[in-house]
């Protein structure tokens, strides 16, 4: 198999395992990002002046996964109603992101068709296209013409999914892709999600597939480490969507067990009162710490734990480092690893005590709980696993 890969927006991407292509719209998407950055921060401090906020951000509210579960049950279902028609509707967009979608639309657009037209007019050896992750609201009409012009089957690849999703209202940072896009154009959809399906079809998709994250095991291979000086550890960003976990794994259980070293790495996590923060390094310095950890806790975002085997890349990684994985209520997490054998699942701040209490005084099954862990993703979780899954995908649709 041969790749070429071009990226949508800065330089090409060097690597052994592809053929690196240019970026036809690098120029004007540098500077498409250059002026809709500046035009952002010309209006956060605007509106400081005239209100005179702060950069302060005010503490997200609490919800727990049930509750998010419940509202997204419910936008789903009006979503299908609003969504019916093949051109996604677009619902409360800011003016600056309609401005953006248009000048994207006008601008980059034809550059990336002109691009496509050429590259596959020279090399006509090519059997599908795989869109990866650039906006679908940007390239409005690309995957229909590059299917009509030339017959070859184009793909989109979601790996956000359900976040990515405009009833999700894009989280805080942005994603609002799918406004003002046409999902019927595209000869399938792949998505991280299983249960995400169902709501990239209410949105249009013709067909969907499932690909979930997997794992480089020899990068996120286990560590020979002086000692395990961490009792329970935990990496990540911010408490968006997962504030009540946060409080309930990590806050309070560490109010209760003086005895034990909690430890987090990350930013954005508010007060945890007597749990360390360790020095914020290179994304390499999880391995160490995780390695260095008894027990490593996987606490997911509301809107993956709550919509069916939506697969994120933080409990592959630590089942590939042999880790004694707790997890936060996730639902389908059963399709990758056995609950109460390879990953234990907790429900309240009370089952996390207990929990940790329980694994941090048996050695042995704490060990095993990481050895099992790993051997499954050895067996059906790696990126080897995946990329032979990809390729069951597209032989479906490839030009024969």
């Amino acid at each position: 198999v041969e790749i070429v890969a071009a990226p949508y927006q800065g330089p090409a991407l060097e690597s052994l395992w592809w053929r690196a292509a240019q970026n036809p719209a690098k120029l004007p998407g540098d500077l498409y990002m250059l002026v809709r950055d500046t035009y952002r921060g010309s209006m956060l401090r605007l509106i400081r002046r005239v209100t005179g906020a702060t950069r302060r951000q005010p503490e997200p509210a609490k919800h727990s996964t049930a509750e998010v579960a419940a509202a997204l049950t419910e936008s789903r279902q009006a979503a299908k109603a609003q969504y019916s028609s093949p051109i996604v509707n677009v619902i409360d967009e800011p003016p600056l992101d309609k401005l953006s979608r248009a000048a994207a639309q006008t601008f980059i657009a034809p550059l990336w068709m002109r691009y496509f037209d050429d590259l596959l007019r020279r090399e006509k050896d090519f059997d599908a296209i795989i869109i990866l992750t650039a906006p679908l609201n940007h390239l409005v009409g690309l995957a229909e013409a590059i299917q009509r012009k030339h017959g070859i089957p184009v793909l989109y690849y979601d790996g956000d999914v359900p976040a990515s999703l405009p009833w999700m209202r894009g989280f805080d940072s942005g994603f609002r892709i799918y406004q003002g896009a046409n999902l019927r154009e595209y000869a399938a959809f792949i998505s991280n999600s299983k249960g995400g399906g169902e709501m990239l079809s209410a949105l249009g998709a013709q067909q969907v597939h499932t690909l979930y994250y997997g794992v480089d095991p020899d990068l996120f291979a286990p560590l020979d480490v002086l000692a395990q000086d961490i009792d329970l550890f935990f990496y990540g960003h911010g408490r968006e969507y997962r504030d009540h976990w946060i409080d309930a794994m990590i806050a309070q259980p560490a109010r209760a067990m003086p005895e034990a070293h909690f430890a987090v790495r990350g930013t954005k996590l508010g007060d945890l009162g007597r749990v360390e923060l360790l020095p914020y390094l290179s994304f390499s310095k999880l391995r160490e710490y995780a390695c260095r950890s008894r027990i490593n806790l996987c606490i997911t975002r509301a809107a993956h734990a709550s919509v069916f085997a939506s697969s994120s890349s933080r409990p592959f990684e630590l089942a590939s480092m042999g880790a004694c994985i707790v997890s936060n209520p996730y639902l389908g997490i059963e399709t990758w690893f056995e609950p109460g054998r390879e990953v234990f699942v907790v429900g309240t701040a009370e089952e996390a005590i207990d929990r940790y209490r329980y694994l941090l005084s048996h050695d042995t099954e704490r060990r095993a709980a990481g050895e099992a862990a790993r051997e499954r993703v050895l067996k059906q979780h790696t990126h080897r696993h995946r990329a032979q899954e990809l390729m069951q995908i597209v032989r479906q649709y490839a030009r024969s």
